[in-house]
């Protein structure tokens, strides 16, 4: 499979590769190609193992063109591990990246459950969702960018995450109080014996030392609300779901940029 460092690949494409297949693909044909040649290293679901990257869930592979990716495909990334599969058809390609856009959600035909427009009024208002989250461009520094989100996350798991405390539960916050009676409060993004940093929540990066601190204490509570099952009607549940679903659905689709790990 492509997107993968290491030359071993190659002997898992080749069988593939050389097997011949009409000119015109289909997304079976590409689902095919990619369980049998890459799902040992990023997995059925795309989503990686030790072996592979997860190039199902990982912003900057969803964000590639298809162009982008047929040509990575075709050309590697020179001076990484991602080589040149130049044994692979053009049409065996792009039936691949068809099915990789797939795992990614890109063609889920989800009809939204409530209205976006409403959604977005309760994200950046009444819900408080952009007071640590992100969403095109817009929102805080402090939690996860939610942008395209929804386009690797089903319904139901979007809204379990916001009532029930999944992955955008975001871990604590604490507040470093120094010796002078500063206080920040924010999350710890790096840590070593003698220093930390803090990102607040605006925001801003913090670099403190331990011995200026004369205390820190982690919150009680998690960043993110543990009552929105309540304090939400299931219809503005609903809403922010459309919201979240529409603008994966609206965001960019490439950047012109490839990725280094590759």
């Amino acid at each position: 499979m492509f997107l993968l460092a290491g030359g071993g690949l190659v002997a898992l494409l080749q069988p593939a590769a050389q097997q011949s297949r009409p000119a015109k693909t289909t997304n079976n044909q590409g689902q095919q190609i990619f369980a049998a040649s890459c799902a040992s290293c990023h997995g059925l679901d795309g989503r990686g193992s030790e072996r592979a990257p997860n190039i199902a869930q990982k912003r900057e592979v969803q964000r590639l063109s298809d162009g982008e990716l047929v040509r990575i495909v075709q050309e590697g990334v020179p001076g990484t591990g991602m080589p040149a599969f130049h044994s692979l058809s053009v049409p065996d390609i792009k039936a691949v990246v068809v099915h990789l856009r797939i795992l990614q959600g890109a063609s889920k035909s989800v009809r939204l459950p409530g209205d976006a427009a409403r959604g977005k009024e309760l994200f950046f208002g009444k819900a408080r969702c952009s007071e640590c989250h992100m969403v095109a461009g817009s929102g805080g520094f402090i939690a996860s960018d939610l942008s395209g989100y929804a386009r690797t996350h089903s319904l139901e798991e979007i809204r379990s995450a916001i009532t029930k405390l999944g992955e955008l539960g975001e871990g604590r916050s604490v507040t470093a109080t120094t010796r002078d009676g500063e206080k920040y409060t924010g999350r710890i993004r790096n840590e070593d014996n003698f220093s930390l940093q803090l990102q607040t929540l605006d925001g801003a990066f913090h670099f403190l030392s331990k011995s200026d601190l004369d205390r820190l204490e982690p919150s009680s509570q998690p960043l993110m609300p543990s009552d929105y099952g309540s304090t939400l009607s299931p219809t503005e549940l609903d809403d922010v779901a459309s919201y979240l679903i529409s603008s994966a659905r609206t965001s960019e689709s490439g950047t012109g940029k490839e990725i280094e790990e590759w």
